[in-house]
């Protein structure tokens, strides 16, 4: 008896370290690894919810949506008084445009939880998007009136109204949405979007640049204020707003297209012939591209390329006028003058056509072959383009958005540095970390593991947080089996130590620490054991971030005492002063992050992450001249990215 309850216990232990192991890899993004952690716990216990919901949450950041869905239906049928799973599922089922099912899920929400106003909001929004508007207006009425401060659903219901065509009622729900909150940039947008639809060209303008100021990467926006622009006659502004947008997105068709126009229009044609090439790179059979490029061809002498695009338009649109007016003077133009005849015979005989009323017209075929996001006249070649209607992208309410993801991937900070068994260096710069005490230990690690088996296993110094997944997971078995073999007590230290780092690389943060520390009950000075668990102890208290103030700050201060003991017995090492000041900055701490990645540069002035941290320190303590020459430092030495938030700042 006492043996199955032994075993039983056993069992619930080692779910809930996968458990734990599996949630502090979700936190650090790392959704590939924490699935196989929910995967080992579910095959432990497949009848318990906790790890079906955790998973769907992992693939549901990997925008495997079907699974995610998958998964919340089995954890809502083991437990179906849990909430939060009826709004992942129906998140789940909003982004595969299941709106029909995802209202169901928010009704059960709303059973349980009444007085949710995001369960509200979001089956609102599922009403408006399945076309039942009247439910629609009905629930956004029921939410306005409980929760009179909440701008959102103003939003939808102007939203709705536009959805049904009714641009005034649109816009008087826009104004109530930021009488309440001026700061929604969708509100903003959508006002933006109402104003160019109406012609208002100066209104248009003002509202895209107050959705600019609020969110400056938004490519389309300066697409759209580049043509109220155009039509105030702000030329400069209106290229100004296209380098921009091209520069976010430079895949952009709108962007190319619109300022191959522009340049066209200021006289900038060999430029203009540029963005229609990208334009025709992206679409090949664009119609309009091929006659504005023909155009601008024809104009700087290229007759010939002119020529072969006029031609590549008059075999789709045989009745195109223009194009054949122009082909047939590029013909005289380069002596060809019977071909020239025989376009401006075409001409005439089109012409005569249509005053007898026989103009022969496009088939449905050929109007469906066209592409939407222009009108499909070949005449209009000179208009610039504008999607044919423009998509609001609202947004949902739910937990599950930002969760997990809390933090800026473009603005964060760089990992720490340390022993690890992967061997990916992702996202990294071509600088390659090197320390003698971690060259001596996986020099004497080699001699112990043989030839064979160092190959696959031997560790190396690099950054924390880049797991595996199940890579990682069988190196923990192997070590462990080769742990298990050993007879020689300093061999059976070395590789409790290599499964240490193996455990952190797989970010089970927690069985590393249990190995270091029976490293150190035999070893106390042990500094890669002390510079290991440090790393980790940095790592879980990030991860639990949750706690109460004091328990954060006696945490942080269990780690800066860890980094001071390592520092005590490895002098003046870089990487762990870099460890220590980012550690400071990932925590707030931006005075002494400052300090301790300026030691590490003293000591270590080739590693490019201590600047791009240091600079990201210097920048969240507002000293932007520190942060920028940081930055820049950082960009030279291979980490662009730093340019961007250069950029960006």
């Amino acid at each position: 008896m006492l043996l199955c309850c032994s075993v039983g216990l056993n069992a619930q232990y080692k779910v809930e370290r996968l458990l734990l192991s599996g949630r502090i890899a979700l936190h650090y993004e790392d959704y590939v690894l924490s699935i196989q952690y929910f995967n080992q716990a579910i095959a432990q216990k497949p009848y318990l919810w906790e790890p079906w919901q955790l998973r769907a949450i992992a693939k549901y950041y990997l925008d495997d949506w079907q699974g995610a869905e998958s998964d919340a239906s089995k954890a809502i049928s083991l437990n179906p008084y849990v909430t939060e799973l009826y709004d992942l599922r129906g998140m789940s089922r909003i982004n595969q445009k299941k709106y029909t099912l995802a209202i169901e899920d928010y009704t059960s929400a709303i059973k349980n939880e009444p007085d949710n106003r995001n369960y509200w909001y979001n089956r609102a929004a599922c009403y408006m998007e399945s076309g039942e508007y009247d439910k629609a207006h009905e629930q956004l009425d029921t939410v306005i009136a409980r929760w009179s401060n909440f701008a959102a659903p103003c939003l939808l219901k102007s939203e709705t109204y536009l959805h049904q065509k009714d641009t005034v009622k649109a816009a008087e729900w826009i104004d109530k949405s930021l009488k309440i909150d001026e700061y929604n940039v969708n509100a903003w947008r959508v006002r933006a979007n109402i104003a160019l639809y109406r012609q208002q060209w100066a209104d248009a303008d003002t509202c895209f640049s107050k959705v600019l100021h609020l969110a400056p990467k938004d490519c389309n926006s300066y697409i759209n204020r580049a043509l109220a622009r155009l039509r105030i006659n702000n030329l400069r502004g209106a290229m100004s707003d296209y380098n921009i947008a091209l520069d976010i997105n430079p895949n952009s068709f709108l962007g190319h297209y619109n300022r191959g126009l522009l340049r066209q229009q200021v006289g900038d044609d060999n430029r203009a012939i540029e963005d229609f090439n990208y334009v025709l790179e992206l679409e090949p059979n664009n119609i309009m591209a091929l006659v504005n490029r023909a155009t601008l061809l024809d104009r700087t002498g290229n007759l010939r390329a002119a020529i072969r695009d006029y031609s590549r338009v008059i075999e789709k649109f045989p009745n195109f006028i223009t194009g054949l007016q122009h082909r047939a003077q590029c013909y005289r133009k380069l002596g060809r003058t019977a071909e020239a005849e025989k376009d401006e015979f075409r001409i005439l005989k089109i012409q005569m056509d249509k005053h007898l009323g026989i103009q022969q017209r496009w088939s449905k075929s050929k109007l469906n072959a066209m592409r939407k996001l222009s009108d499909v006249d070949p005449e209009k070649y000179d208009q610039n383009v504008i999607e044919d209607q423009p998509v609001q992208a609202h947004e949902y309410k739910s937990e599950y958005r930002g969760k997990v993801q809390n933090r800026q991937v473009a603005d964060g900070y760089m990992p720490y540095i340390v022993m690890t068994t992967d061997s990916k260096n992702i996202g990294m710069s071509s600088y390659v970390p090197f320390d003698d005490t971690v060259e001596e230990y996986t020099r004497q690690l080699a001699s112990i593991l043989g030839k064979e088996k160092a190959a696959s296993l031997l560790p190396r110094l690099g950054f924390m947080g880049e797991g595996t997944g199940i890579s990682t997971l069988e190196v923990v078995d192997s070590i462990t089996s080769l742990i298990q073999h050993t007879k020689d007590p300093n061999a059976a230290v070395k590789l409790l130590l290599l499964r240490a780092v193996a455990y952190a690389s797989a970010q089970n943060y927690e069985e590393a620490r249990k190995d270091i520390d029976n490293i150190l009950a035999i070893e106390p000075n042990n500094v890669l054991a002390l510079w290991q668990n440090a790393v980790c102890g940095a790592m879980i208290a990030e991860y639990e971030r949750g706690q109460t103030p004091i328990e954060q700050q006696m945490r942080a201060a269990g780690v800066m005492s860890d980094f001071d003991k390592v520092l005590a017995l490895s002098g003046d090492n870089a990487f762990i002063y870099y460890c220590k000041g980012t550690f400071c900055a990932r925590t707030g701490d931006y005075a002494k992050a400052i300090e301790f990645l300026t030691k590490a540069i003293e000591q270590n002035p080739g590693l490019p992450q201590n600047f791009y941290n240091r600079g990201l320190a210097y920048l969240h303590s507002g000293d932007i001249v520190n942060a920028k020459k940081d930055l820049s430092i950082a960009g030279e030495k291979g980490l662009y990215n730093a340019y961007s938030i250069i950029k960006s700042n």
